[in-house]
């Protein structure tokens, strides 16, 4: 089942972003971030630790094949993560919400 479907020029990450899942999702994602792309959090439901782990490395692999990535609709969970651990302002985030 994907976990990561294509919606209005969007990624669009459905379901939880948590150890039992990164795996997949990093696996899925990869084929997308050869060009610039917002990656959209309005359908997640549920989020741990490693899903700041993924979004860094999704940056990484986008930096690596020149492409921009932005993160849209961010859980409150994850961005309270992001805050807890200082890494919130290195997390791209689109200047307009859509």
């Amino acid at each position: 089942m994907a976990l990561i479907a294509q919606q209005d020029g969007r990624l669009l990450v459905q379901g939880g972003v948590t150890v039992d899942t990164v795996t997949a999702l990093l696996a899925e994602g990869q084929t997308y971030l050869t060009r610039d792309v917002v990656v959209d959090f309005a359908e997640v439901l549920d989020v741990d630790s490693s899903a700041i782990s993924l979004l860094f490395e999704w940056q990484r692999l986008a930096q690596a094949n020149r492409a921009a990535i932005a993160y849209a609709n961010l859980p409150p969970t994850l961005i309270s993560l992001a805050t807890l651990y200082g890494v919130l302002d290195l997390i791209p985030q689109p200047t307009t919400a859509h």
